[in-house]
Parts: structure tokens; sequence; C-alpha cells
């Protein structure tokens, strides 16, 4: 008997985060092959919706769940990788199509995620190392995904916040000039 719509199969915490991860990559495709600067606006803006409540269902919920379970440098890195992108985020957020780095500063964002990702999901990766470890990856899954829907439905509903960079010391940078290619 087919079960009620309303009711789900759970989901496993790392099959949630993979699917995460294709969803992102497809935006990431999409991206690469739009023309219009108002589709790449919005696929833009996508990807760091996508990304924002990613990175926050992993740091608030898997991350805390699997310390001392992965290896700490596994662990540290993956902080660090997700602050990167939050800066680029950042600076996505802050402009726009028009501007001459936007198309740069969305590749960047796709090869560090492109990275980040091989490096949760590689043979010893971070997953692998959970999945062999006595973490409920169901109950986990189950968090994660109410998780992701309510800040989906808040995000959408009043605007993505500003990155917040976890492993970060906010040293600030200085903005010059850019320079340009010798003629």
């Amino acid at each position: 008997m087919a079960k009620a719509a309303a009711q789900e199969d759970p989901v496993d915490a790392i099959a949630l985060l993979k699917a995460d991860h294709r969803a992102v990559e497809a935006l990431f495709e999409q991206y690469e092959n739009a023309r219009s600067k108002a589709t790449k606006e919005k696929l833009a803006q996508q990807i760091c919706l996508e990304l924002i409540v990613h990175t926050a269902i992993e740091e608030e919920i898997f991350y805390p769940a699997i310390k001392g379970v992965v290896d700490d440098d596994i662990w540290h890195e993956a902080y660090v990788e997700h602050d990167g992108a939050k800066t680029l985020i950042a600076e996505l957020m802050a402009s726009h199509p028009d501007d001459a780095f936007f198309d740069a500063k969305v590749k960047v964002l796709s090869e560090e995620i492109k990275h980040h990702v091989k490096e949760e999901e590689q043979r010893n990766g971070m997953f692998a190392q959970a999945k062999k470890r006595d973490v409920d990856m169901a109950a986990l899954g189950e968090e994660m995904a109410a998780r992701k829907a309510a800040l989906t439905k808040q995000y959408k509903a009043d605007g993505l916040p500003t990155p917040e960079t976890r492993s970060m010391i906010g040293a600030k940078t200085k903005k010059g000039k850019v320079l340009e290619a010798a003629a």
C-alpha cells in the first residue's frame, strides 16, 4: 500500500547532504550556460540560498554530531572551506552581474564547492569516516531536513542573512585598485 503523501521515508543525513551537493552542482552548470544577466542574477541568488542553508545545517547539526568521530584535520578544514565560500557568497550578495568580477566570483565559488564536496564524499573522507562509526544517520537526517525546510522558508520570506564565518578571525582587507594587464 502506498504511503500518504505527507508521510515521507526518513532521509539519511549523508544522502540529504549529497542531494544538496548535486542540486548546487546543477545550479552552477545552469549558471555557466546562462547568457542573460537576469537569469545569472536569479541563479546566483538560488546558489547563495542553497549554500547558506546547506552550510547552516552542516555546521549546526552534522559537524557537531561527528566531532571526534572523524579526523580533526578533516573536521577543521571543512569549517575553513565553508568560511572561504561564505566570503564569496557575501561578495555575490553585495554585487550584481553587471560588476566586472561577478562571473569570476561565481566560477571560483563553484570550484571551491567542487573541492569541498570531493573531500567530503571521497573514499575515507568525512562521510565515509562518519558512516563507519555509531552515528544515527536517520535521526540526524530527520533533524537536518526539518532545519533545512525551516531555514529555506525563512530566507525566502525575509531574504538571505549575511553569511557568518566560524573559523575566520575577522581580519580586515583593504580594497585596492584593479590592476590592468600590461598592454
